[in-house]
């Protein structure tokens, strides 16, 4: 096929705002349906970004013109839509959690290969300017040998009033399942695929009340855990601790911290694609900024570079291979926690070919053949 790549929105919830102001506008894409279970949402979405059809999941997975499935879904569903789409001959790109379950994760994999058909999975953040950048510095030797990193997230977690409070705090979410694709992919970019993990965690207010919407008022139990310590090893010999947390009063996002034998980078928050960069050298009294190299961008970069690596034969960033390692990690994560020992991670993968020089999402490099 040649031209702009057709795709389709499956989820119009609250994430699709970004995604779709931003697929809208990238001119490789041509965005041809949302789909909703909730056909009204779907067709409010559709209507506000100016998308020309709206409808069923079903009537996106048949829709000829499809090429990319942008599956926005709730976590549990993730899985399910994505083999759908598969099944129908549709690429996809997924939101995080690749699944829920490790078996689910290979079929997936399993799934997209014997179909014949590409799979990527959030985050694409690693790709904006931000992370790219670090991983430039990281690679050009600045750093010297990587050694360790430190990550934080801390904050006071979702709102009560939040909506989805009680999705949010079961299983496929938590601050490991919601917040740790990040940080974890970053950590992946840096140093290359974890070997093993350790872990503990403690849930501080193991019953909630909801308190919008139909369910007002009733009280549930808590899943998973919602503050989550790691001490991570990683295949090229470095190590990372992080801290992943919804019970702080403090609120501490996005600290990433690179250390090498000869400075330490403090990485923009992996869940944006801009941000600063600042290096450090050691002996060094200051922080010194460097600037970031790349155009501006946001979610969905991962879906461009699908349609880009289609049309030029040549492998996608967010691949299978580093969603499902990611993904493996997580739920090695859970096992060190209930095993209450250190986990091998038996899956692994390669770091993504960074973006070359000048790449941009706002050019149109995808044109249709002459007649």
């Amino acid at each position: 096929m040649t031209g702009p790549a057709g795709v389709a929105v499956i989820g119009a919830g609250v994430i699709s705002h970004q995604y779709l102001g931003n697929l809208t506008r990238y001119p490789d894409l041509e965005v041809r349906i949302v789909a909703d279970a909730l056909k009204d949402r779907a067709a409010e979405q559709a209507a506000a970004f100016g998308v020309p059809r709206s409808g069923s999941v079903e009537q996106a997975l048949a829709d000829d013109d499809v090429e990319i499935v942008v599956n926005l879904t709730n976590p549990m569903s993730h899985f399910d839509v994505s083999m759908r789409a598969l099944a129908a001959g549709k690429h996809v790109w997924t939101e995080k959690p690749f699944a829920v379950a490790r078996d689910e994760g290979g079929r997936l994999r399993r799934a997209a290969d014997e179909a014949g058909r590409r799979i990527g999975c959030a985050p694409d953040t690693f790709l904006g300017p931000g992370l790219q950048t670090a991983r430039g510095l990281i690679d050009a030797g600045e750093i010297g040998t990587p050694v360790s990193a430190l990550t934080l997230f801390e904050t006071p977690g979702p709102p009560p009033d939040h909506r989805n409070l009680e999705l949010l705090l079961t299983r496929g979410a938590g601050p490991l399942f919601d917040i740790a694709p990040y940080y974890l992919t970053a950590l992946v970019q840096s140093f290359g695929p974890l070997a093993s993990v350790v872990a503990t965690a403690r849930t501080a207010r193991p019953r909630r009340v909801i308190q919008v919407g139909p369910k007002a008022g009733q009280e549930f139990t808590v899943t998973v855990p919602t503050n989550v310590s790691v001490l991570a090893e990683f295949e090229s010999g470095p190590m990372s601790t992080s801290v992943l947390s919804w019970d702080s009063p403090l609120n501490r996002q996005g600290w990433i911290e690179v250390t090498g034998t000869l400075a330490t980078i403090a990485v923009p928050d992996p869940n944006h694609f801009d941000g600063d960069v600042r290096l450090k050298r050691h002996g060094a009294d200051e922080w010194v900024p460097v600037p970031a190299r790349g155009r501006g961008c946001g979610r969905g970069i991962g879906t461009l570079d699908i349609a880009r690596a289609i049309r030029a034969g040549r492998p996608h960033r967010a691949s299978p291979e580093l969603a499902y390692h990611v993904f493996d990690s997580m739920v090695s994560i859970t096992e060190s926690l209930e095993r209450k020992a250190l986990v091998t991670v038996e899956s692994t993968c390669g770091r993504a070919e960074p973006l070359p020089a000048g790449w941009d999402p706002y050019a149109r490099t995808l044109v249709n053949a002459p007649p």
